[in-house]
């Protein structure tokens, strides 16, 4: 079996020396910088762990959905309710249906013009409905803080997580040179070796 081994001379001419294994495997083995240590001690010493060092990411929903009382989501389901164009139509079909009925009297008005008792229910609703919105919004707001707060930790994480593969890469840059000049070296040698030779 033959090897080729690159002669800087003859690589220019494109001509390049083929010389038989035996004797490129005696030319690097009597390489003395073939015998140097590689120092894996001190890369694997020098060797960057990947550790997680923050609490997990939650689920905010989930988080969120753990802590609610009955009459709170009781007040959420009244807030998405009353929140809807289902509702805004069904309650506009009924007051036309109510001021309808009153007008027209086919049987009986029982709440004639100015309609005081449509009035009076529809300020109970207000009455009612505004806090029950109110209560919604502001755990929608807690849930809005705890949302932000957990964005800042994903945020926190992603910039270690950069920080770590930078350094890994440094590193293996590092190690790359060190490759390098090493083959550097050896090449200088073999060449040095073929030139005597």
């Amino acid at each position: 079996m033959v090897v080729q081994v690159a002669d800087p001379n003859r690589q220019r001419l494109g001509v390049w020396p083929v010389l038989p294994m035996e004797r490129a495997q005696r030319l690097l083995r009597s390489d003395d910088t073939m015998s140097m240590p590689l120092d894996l001690e001190k890369w694997e010493q020098a060797r960057i762990r990947h550790s997680h060092k923050h609490k997990p990411i939650a689920n905010v929903n989930e988080v969120v959905a753990d802590k609610l009382s009955r009459g709170q989501r009781v007040a959420d389901g009244l807030a998405t309710v009353m929140g809807s164009w289902t509702f805004i139509i069904l309650q506009s079909l009924v007051l036309v249906c109510w001021i309808t009925a009153n007008v027209l009297a086919f049987v009986h008005r029982w709440d004639p013009y100015p309609f005081i008792l449509l009035n009076l229910a529809l300020s109970f609703q207000a009455a009612y409905a505004a806090p029950i919105i109110m209560m919604s919004q502001n755990r929608q707001a807690a849930k809005d803080r705890i949302m932000a707060e957990q964005d800042y930790f994903v945020n926190i994480k992603a910039e270690e997580e950069v920080k770590a593969i930078m350094l890994h890469l440094e590193q293996q840059d590092e190690v790359m040179i060190e490759l390098l000049r090493r083959i550097h070296v050896q090449h200088a040698s073999i060449m040095k070796k073929l030139g005597d030779g």
